[in-house]
Order: C-alpha cells, then structure tokens, then sequence
C-alpha cells in the first residue's frame, strides 16, 4: 500500500510566546502539500496555544508523556490532559530522552503502550550513537530498541517510527541517502520478520538527523523513507519547504 507521507516538526526546548506565533502563522498562510501529514511538537508550555491557533489539519505533539493516569507524579503529563487539549500525538524515545535523562529501551516501551492503547499517537524514536556506528552495530541497537518496543504492543497502527542517529542530530552531519536508506530498509526488513507483512508494508519510517530543505528532496525519494522528523529547521520558514520537498 501506498504509505502517506509524514513530516513531524520537533521544536524541542525552544520558543517564545512570539516566536511561537510567527511559526504557527507562517504555517497557517502557506500552500502546503495536502497528500502530506503534518504534525508539530512544541514544548509543553506552547502545547495550547499552538493548538488553539494552528490551522486544523495539522496535529500536535507532546514531547513526552507518562505512562500512568493523573496523579502524583510531578512535572510528567498524562495522556487525558493530552486529549483533554485536542493534542492527539507524542514523541517518545528521542535521543535526549533517551541519552540526557536515561530513559531505557523499556521506558519507552512503555510509554508507548500506554499512549497507544488510550489513544495518542506516537512518533517512537531509535537511532545509534557515533561509537556504535563507527563499531558497526548500527543494526544491533536499532533491533534491540525495536525487540523492546514488540514486547509491550501488539497494534502498531498507531505508531511511526523515527530514525534519528544521534551523531547527526543538531550537529550538521547528516548520515548519506545510501546510510539512511540502508537503514529504513532494515527497520522494514525487521517489522516483516518480527511482526508481520502487513505492519511492515504500513509503518512509516522517518529519517531525522540535521534534515533540512537542501537535503529533503534527495533522502524523500529512496524506497523506505517515508518522510522526517525535523529539528532545528522546523523553526524556520524552510519547514514549508520540507513539507512541500515531493512536489519540488
């Protein structure tokens, strides 16, 4: 089946109040691609008020959320809050999750399954470091962080899965067309082999990793990239470029 492409903005720990707005205006004014889904994740504090005045077509994201219902568990927020607020998706297991403040593979997984099974979307995050690249295990850790993923989800139907190396995130490298390709591939490959066709064949894989408007076109065009998760460029008006990348 033909997979709808997917751009993802992660606007991470960045943003004021009007600089916030002048991203979500530039969005709401510009022709954007409508074959592509579009969804942007600004921090929490950001969560409402891009909602509220982000054009509907476009979702949004927590960068986080918890894997219990509301409580005490200070500075987390819950899936109901996220629902509460229209905000339908999240980013969980992004690097600096997982590296900054340790989140494990089962963390994640967790988070996952508790997201999905009630309701949110979730943009699921994996990827290697330099040191397990440059040591060939890229495909080592991705399989382990996509085994702990499997052992606590059985519908993947809510669940896109970002390649991130983190070498190449925020830091200007960007892994090659063949590299990220490679990898989309092995991701698919994985899925068809633990899972099944059908999840296979369905799952979008993203490449995230220092993406921006010069280098879009060429990594939207390989056969298992199925769109991106975009950092620091998804603060510019370049973002509508990325979005836009399958009609240039």
């Amino acid at each position: 089946m033909a997979r709808k492409f997917f751009v993802g903005g992660n606007f991470k720990m960045n943003g004021s109040i009007s600089s916030i707005k002048e991203i979500v205006g530039n969005l709401n004014n510009a022709t954007l691609d409508p074959s592509v889904e579009v969804v942007v994740s600004p921090s929490y504090l950001h969560l409402l008020l891009v909602r509220e005045n982000l054009r509907k077509e476009i979702e949004v994201a927590s960068q986080n959320v918890y894997d219990k219902p509301n409580g005490a568990f200070t500075g987390e927020v819950s899936v109901s809050q996220l629902k509460d607020s229209g905000i339908n998706w999240a980013i969980l297991g992004h690097s600096e999750r997982r590296t900054i403040l340790r989140e494990s593979d089962e963390v994640v997984a967790l988070k996952t399954k508790y997201a999905t099974d009630n309701g949110v979307s979730v943009i699921w995050c994996c990827g290697e470091s330099l040191e397990e690249r440059e040591a060939g295990k890229t495909i080592d850790v991705v399989s382990k962080q996509l085994a702990a993923l499997k052992a606590q989800i059985s519908d993947w139907s809510k669940i896109v899965i970002a390649y991130e190396p983190i070498w190449a995130i925020g830091t200007g490298k960007v892994a090659t067309t063949e590299q990220a390709q490679e990898v989309h591939k092995a991701i698919r490959e994985w899925l068809k082999a633990n899972v099944s066709d059908k999840v296979a064949d369905e799952t979008r894989i993203l490449y995230g990793g220092s993406v921006n408007e010069k280098n879009c076109g060429e990594l939207s065009k390989q056969a298992d990239i199925d769109g991106f998760l975009v950092g620091g460029a998804s603060l510019k008006p370049a973002f509508v470029d990325i979005i836009n990348c399958q009609k240039q």
